[in-house]
């Protein structure tokens, strides 16, 4: 004969699923009987708090704006303002992913309501000239070749997909300060 599978019962508190004749919940402790059911408006609050509002152009076009400006300042400008800094090459390439984490955040704090999409978009534009850029060098637009080269192309694509991966995280954490901590239960 088949035993009876328990009833499983949900913690009201952090949601782990426990077993019907639990008093306490076996992953938070919180007592099983004694604590009501999340509100709906409280279940509601969490999934607006933690998911994107849609997709926005106009910030889109701000995170652009603030990657590129970043990208230029540091990867372009600060070489040509320094002359013992030369970013060409691997360098260049591992500057990416704090330029663009910070550029992430930078994006987070200021825009309203959730954009974790837009800086990863505006990043993955960036970063297309940037790599060109570093791996071609200021000569190979002229026409004179490179001065500097450190890896292949494919490596300069991964470490810009790498550097991409940081914008996303530095918009979350950009996000999550904003929002700062979540209300007490």
């Amino acid at each position: 004969m088949a035993k009876k599978a328990s009833a499983v019962v949900n913690c009201p508190s952090c949601g782990a699923k426990n077993a019907s004749a639990a008093n306490r919940c076996g992953s938070c402790g919180a007592r099983l009987e004694g604590l009501p059911p999340p509100s709906t408006s409280t279940v509601a609050e969490r999934d607006r708090r933690y998911s994107q509002q849609g997709f926005s152009v106009t910030w889109a076009a701000i995170a652009i704006g603030v990657q590129a400006l970043l990208t230029a300042a540091v990867i372009v400008a600060l070489p040509q303002a320094v002359g013992s800094l030369d970013f060409e090459g691997y360098y260049g390439m591992g500057l990416t992913v704090p330029v663009w984490f910070v550029g992430g955040v930078l994006i987070g704090l200021i825009s309203p309501g959730k954009t974790f999409i837009e800086p990863v978009v505006a990043t993955i534009i960036v970063a297309m000239p940037t790599i060109f850029y570093l791996f071609n060098g200021f000569f190979g637009m002229l026409g004179y070749g490179q001065t500097v080269r450190t890896m292949p192309l494919f490596m300069y694509i991964i470490m810009g997909l790498i550097a991409v991966q940081f914008s996303l995280v530095g918009s979350y954490v950009g996000e999550r300060i904003q929002m700062g901590p979540p209300a007490k239960a």
